[in-house]
């Protein structure tokens, strides 16, 4: 029987396919990408990580399994904690002045994960933060396989997400995924994927918002 990871995957594949095709990425990859851009997305980076830890706090006080809690705690500590102390290395390597206020896709994305926790079953919820994880780590090996460039600037953000440390942890986070999409109904499960596709979108537009340096217009 397929599992329910492996229909996601398929389902979100042209999504993925757009985001290794984004300019950003592409950039990034080849260390062509403006520092700017780059700094950019770190300030909003590390606002939606603020919000995204106390997401996966909040599907690990949900949860019943003791194992799967202690695994969701360990993604809102030890693997947050990576992701900031990479932003300060970053942060400080950088002398564009950026505003700290959320961008609209990034108060977008927050918004939307704090909504499937807040008012959704914690299935869709725990599909909903899955991308963050699959999708960033299949982008650090996609680049990590595909690169051209030496001595990229960008290289230790490209380490860290295609390391074998946070592989561990994006496996853990499928393979709960495709746990509790076992145990629930046909209904939850198709919310489960819907939650993983619009997070999926959301991904890219992260992305093309950094890329774009996006700004409210009013």
């Amino acid at each position: 029987m397929t599992k329910w990871s492996e229909h996601a995957w398929e389902t979100i594949q042209p999504i993925y396919n757009k985001i290794v095709e984004h300019p950003f990425i592409t950039e990034l990859k080849e260390g062509t990408l403006p520092e700017e851009k780059f700094a950019y997305y770190i300030q909003q980076d590390a606002l939606y990580l603020a919000n995204f830890g106390k997401v996966l706090s909040g599907i690990a006080s949900k949860l019943s399994d003791a194992e799967h809690i202690q695994d969701f705690l360990g993604f809102s500590t030890g693997t947050i904690m990576v992701e900031k102390a990479l932003h300060k290395t970053f942060i400080q390597s950088f002398s564009v002045n950026i505003s700290t206020e959320k961008s609209p896709s990034c108060m977008l994305y927050t918004n939307y994960l704090q909504t499937q926790l807040a008012a959704h079953p914690l299935e869709v919820a725990i599909a909903a933060v899955l991308p963050c994880f699959w999708i960033y780590k299949e982008v650090g090996d996609y680049i990590l396989a595909t690169q051209t460039a030496t001595n990229n600037k960008y290289q230790t953000w490209i380490d860290t997400y295609g390391g074998e440390e946070f592989a561990n942890s994006v496996t853990k986070a499928i393979e709960i995924s495709d746990y509790i999409a076992l145990k629930t109904t046909k209904d939850i499960q198709k919310q489960m994927l819907d939650a993983f596709t619009t997070a999926s979108k959301m991904e890219w537009l992260f992305w093309d918002s950094a890329y774009q340096l996006e700004s409210w217009r009013i």
